[in-house]
């Protein structure tokens, strides 16, 4: 019996775990020894094997189906081995995953921030090649890639090379680059190809501004995130999540960005969603205060808030009042996901938005599990829905 059931649901967040050398095994040549040295050792060989070793017994495997949900991050069905991956899903019920790295993700952003363009390209390229191999096992797995953006020209280039070797989404940095606004309108390569290919552009939390560590200096004994150690979220830094995307996407609405591709789509994903009802209403707020001065704004054809409702998708948290955010938003803006295999997307995200959603109609319902996934991803989603419906 699947986790979900009698509803078709699209995930529009999970994730794999690569191995050490993941990266460097789908690098050109040319910059494999210096990612190799850049990225370090990350986790050791001896404790893959023995998380692989533990998975592949036979006592484990019989509890797959009842421990979909149980078991995280390395541990996790599918976490590691493409392979297994199907079975993940098929025990999960979803009719697709977005499919994220786990291992590249601060790498990603920390290459895209610096100055060697080489090395950020070189990481992207192998990243992205290794993302759509795990995912090629079944077509119900949605491969994520990485653009930089700290090259405006090499950033049409692999926008180009992304989409070719079968990306179903793009993702950049929310957070911006080191000498340009994300903006800028030589970037317009790069929405440009997005918009024709149907794939959407996405932000993904790791890809924004940390919150200066100087909060954690108060004189009191640190303070434990999920994992137990300090380097994921905890409560105060938790506060910081939504700021470079605020920002970063209200550029991008103010510059014309949203205007100028009616039909490119959006994601903020991992980010949470209560801030969006309130951010939408400073971004009207703003645009009428400042639109007798900026022509930019007076071009725009509708108001900024508009252009969230019709073209930016949103996942809260389970722990988040996703009814609340709809009410608020509007129900063509949040979407289900589950952060499979992360601790930090809980052992029962269905139920929680489920009860969540008990005063909202069954049409936003819909949208929330379903609909607005397929409207965000276009023709990245292929016929998984209409296979989904069939099947159902």
């Amino acid at each position: 019996m699947p986790y979900v059931e009698g509803r078709v649901v699209h995930d529009a967040d999970s994730h794999i775990f690569e191995p050490p050398g993941y990266a460097e095994e789908h690098a050109d040549p040319k910059v494999r020894e210096r990612l190799r040295e850049a990225l370090g050792e990350g986790e050791s060989k001896s404790f893959i094997d023995s998380v692989l070793a533990k998975q592949r017994d036979p006592e484990v495997r019989a509890k797959d189906a009842e421990e979909i949900m149980l078991r995280k991050n390395h541990g996790a069905l599918g976490a590691i081995l493409r392979e297994d991956r199907p079975a993940a899903l098929d025990h999960l019920g979803f009719a697709s995953q977005l499919v994220f790295t786990t291992t590249y993700l601060a790498p990603l952003r920390k290459f895209d921030l610096g100055e060697d363009v080489e090395l950020a390209y070189g990481l992207a390229t192998a990243h992205n090649r290794g993302i759509v191999e795990f995912c090629s096992v079944d077509p119900r797995l949605l491969p994520v890639c990485y653009v930089p953006f700290n090259d405006i020209e090499r950033a049409a280039q692999a926008t180009t090379e992304a989409i070719g070797m079968g990306a179903a989404a793009l993702m950049i940095a929310s957070s911006p680059p080191s000498r340009h606004s994300p903006s800028h309108i030589g970037f317009d390569r790069v929405w440009a190809q997005a918009e024709e290919a149907g794939r959407p552009i996405l932000f993904h939390v790791g890809g924004e501004q940390p919150m200066n560590p100087v909060y954690k200096r108060n004189g009191l004994p640190p303070v434990p995130d999920f994992h137990g150690g300090d380097t994921n979220f905890t409560s105060v830094s938790y506060m910081a999540i939504p700021y470079a995307p605020m920002q970063t996407l209200a550029t991008l609405i103010f510059d014309g960005v949203f205007d100028r591709f009616p039909a490119l789509k959006f994601g903020a994903i991992e980010l949470g969603a209560s801030w969006v009802p309130g951010w939408m209403r400073s971004m009207d707020s703003a645009a009428g205060a400042f639109e007798r001065n900026e022509e930019r704004l007076q071009r725009l054809s509708l108001t900024p808030s508009e252009f969230v409702r019709r073209q930016l998708r949103v996942t809260p948290y389970p722990h988040e009042p996703a009814g609340w955010i709809i009410e608020h938003s509007g129900p063509e803006v949040a979407m289900f996901s589950s952060d499979y295999p992360h601790v930090e997307g809980g052992r029962n995200p269905m139920k929680r938005f489920e009860s969540s959603l008990e005063d909202r109609s069954e049409e936003e319902r819909h949208g929330f599990f379903r609909g607005n996934f397929v409207d965000l991803m276009g023709d990245g989603l292929g016929g998984l829905d209409e296979a989904a419906s069939a099947a159902s």
